[in-house]
């Protein structure tokens, strides 16, 4: 019985034994599986990698081959700005060799920034400028309008001004005529002459002192003119200041066709020499120091003229 023990528990041993090998034989089993399962997952994934890589090369080629292409084209473009090119290509290739990198410098943008402040103000102040010429502008084209206006207008008042310039050589034409027929008094300027006198018991008494002067004498010498006999003529003194104004008699003057005179003197002319002195009165002491002038007239003509000193 011993023996059938014996046996018995032999048996059972080889029984776990087997078991046992089973056991680790399906362990192996999974083991290798689960290799073969995830070698295949890291196979698929690389493969995968693999050509996901390969694509990104091809695209990557063919965006360098563009590129290469396109800056050969830029190189056809124009020979002469080759060293602009060449500096091109090499911000390309260091563009390149700098993918994945940015470098941006915040100098470089205050720089800008100052820049643009800049060309800003330079813009603002030809705005204004500009503004400011277009203002000068619609000035201009005022007062140029303004100015056709009165050139148009002087054109009318210059057309009538020529009418009118035609009328007046017209009566002037005809006035030379008659001045030409007229025949003037001839008075030669030695024969002129001019005195002061001062009253002493109603008698005048020749003087030069300015001060105590009361009247003023003109005398002139008319040449004869045998043409002419049994005329009446009028001829005017004008007794002048040393600030050249016209002295008046006793207050009063004589005007005639706009001129001023101090005496009108008529005579009868028989056309023989004839001398003729005539007097103004002036108010005590309101002549002053100087060289006075006397002018003689007949009408608006100027015969003869002299001047005389008073201290």
């Amino acid at each position: 019985m011993s023996q059938y023990s014996s046996n018995q528990s032999l048996e059972m041993n080889a029984q776990d034994t087997k078991f046992n090998y089973r056991v680790i034989l399906a362990v192996l089993a999974a083991v290798i599986i689960g290799l073969l399962i995830a070698f295949y997952y890291s196979y698929a994934q690389s493969q995968n990698r693999i050509t996901y890589l390969e694509d990104e090369r091809k695209l990557l080629n063919k965006d360098l081959i563009f590129m290469k292409a396109e800056v050969d084209k830029l190189k056809g473009y124009n020979q002469l700005v080759e060293i602009d090119k060449d500096e091109a290509m090499y911000q390309v290739q260091e563009l390149l060799d700098s993918v994945g990198r940015l470098n941006f410098k915040v100098d470089k943008l205050e720089e800008s920034k100052r820049s643009l402040r800049s060309l800003q103000v330079r813009f603002d102040s030809l705005k204004y400028k500009n503004n400011f010429l277009l203002y000068n502008n619609d000035l201009i084209n005022q007062k140029y309008e303004s100015t056709l206006a009165q050139i148009k207008q002087l054109k009318q008042e210059t057309s009538v001004l020529k009418e009118v310039r035609e009328e007046v050589k017209l009566e002037n034409e005809e006035l030379a005529k008659e001045l030409k027929i007229k025949s003037y008094l001839s008075i030669p300027s030695s024969s002129v002459e001019g005195n002061g006198f001062r009253l002493r018991s109603g008698r005048p008494i020749q003087t030069n002192k300015a001060s105590t002067i009361e009247k003023l004498r003109g005398c002139v010498t008319i040449l004869g003119n045998p043409n002419e006999r049994g005329e009446t003529k009028i001829i005017y003194f004008q007794f002048l200041d040393p600030d050249m104004k016209v002295i008046e008699d006793s207050n009063q003057s004589v005007s005639v066709a706009g001129n001023t005179y101090s005496k009108r003197v008529e005579l009868v002319y028989l056309g023989k020499d004839i001398g003729v002195c005539d007097f103004i009165t002036v108010p005590e002491g309101s002549l002053a120091e100087g060289i006075y002038t006397l002018n003689v007239f007949e009408d608006e003509r100027l015969l003869a003229s002299t001047e005389f000193q008073f201290k």
